[in-house]
């Protein structure tokens, strides 16, 4: 007779319980934002479906400058931070100098510091060099990360040296190393942090609240935040389909390159 593995059949309905208590919320979400306001709260299968509410969302609030503002902020933080860490990493993986194990030392401490504790002195600094509701202010402090330092420097050690030996006999100079031999074979790794980088940079919040005070600036998370405040008296299902918009690039690439996310961070990982 078959043995039940009761421990592995609970671990499935565990994981299913928790995957419905995540999905739900998104659900709910999607049920209201293509359905009309009185089935708010009524799940009735043959409801009509519209999509005004989207409509209505995207007139409501300048969601376009919002949506530029925020395409704007990511793409000029991810291009800074491959090329900012893409050095650093490459000095520490392949050079040789004094002091290099301290200074990396004090690079995997930024790892230990949540940004959030840094808000005060960021904001200090922003207003001391003009750039206080700015979107350069937004992206200042993330363009140096310690994350991807450590990451691409972990990826760009397990290359092997007899590869930048062969570039430097065919005459290659550092940064044609650097370009030909250990970027080519780290894009699964610069793959997997772009997109986490994105996400993050996208969802963030807190910060681009505190530093931003006009809608030339701000994000789609602190234009939404603000769309959605009490005395706007903002519908639930109008709400609702402007968080579906804001969030809904974000899901859509998620599903599209969920195989290469996964395998970029399988074969990007530390070794």
């Amino acid at each position: 007779m078959r043995q039940v593995d009761y421990g592995s059949s609970l671990n499935l309905i565990a994981a299913w319980l928790v995957a419905l208590l995540w999905f739900s919320p998104l659900a709910y979400a999607l049920w209201t934002a293509i359905h009309p306001v009185a089935y708010e709260v009524r799940f009735d299968l043959t409801a009509p479906l519209t999509f005004e509410n989207f409509i209505d969302a995207w007139a409501a609030a300048p969601f376009a400058r919002y949506f530029l503002n925020t395409v704007i902020l990511v793409t000029m933080i991810l291009v800074a931070q491959f090329v900012l860490c893409t050095l650093a990493a490459y000095a520490f993986a392949r050079f040789e100098f004094r002091g290099r194990e301290v200074m990396f030392a004090l690079v995997l401490v930024q790892l230990l510091v949540m940004p959030d504790i840094l808000i005060v002195e960021n904001y200090k600094t922003m207003r001391a060099l003009g750039l206080v509701d700015t979107i350069v202010a937004i992206g200042l402090p993330y363009m140096a990360s310690g994350f991807g330092i450590f990451l691409l420097r972990q990826t760009f050690k397990t290359v092997p040296k007899e590869l930048e030996d062969a570039a430097r006999v065919e005459g290659a100079g550092l940064f044609q190393i650097l370009w030909r031999v250990y970027i080519p074979l780290a894009k699964p790794t610069y793959l997997a942090y772009g997109l986490v980088s994105v996400s993050y940079h996208w969802n963030n919040f807190l910060w681009p609240l505190i530093v931003t005070n006009s809608v030339e600036t701000r994000p789609v998370t602190v234009g939404l935040s603000i769309f959605a405040a009490v005395d706007s008296g903002v519908q639930w299902s109008i709400m609702n389909a402007a968080t579906l918009m804001t969030s809904g690039p974000l899901l859509i690439a998620f599903l599209l390159f969920q195989r290469q996310f996964v395998q970029s961070f399988m074969r990007a990982g530390i070794r």
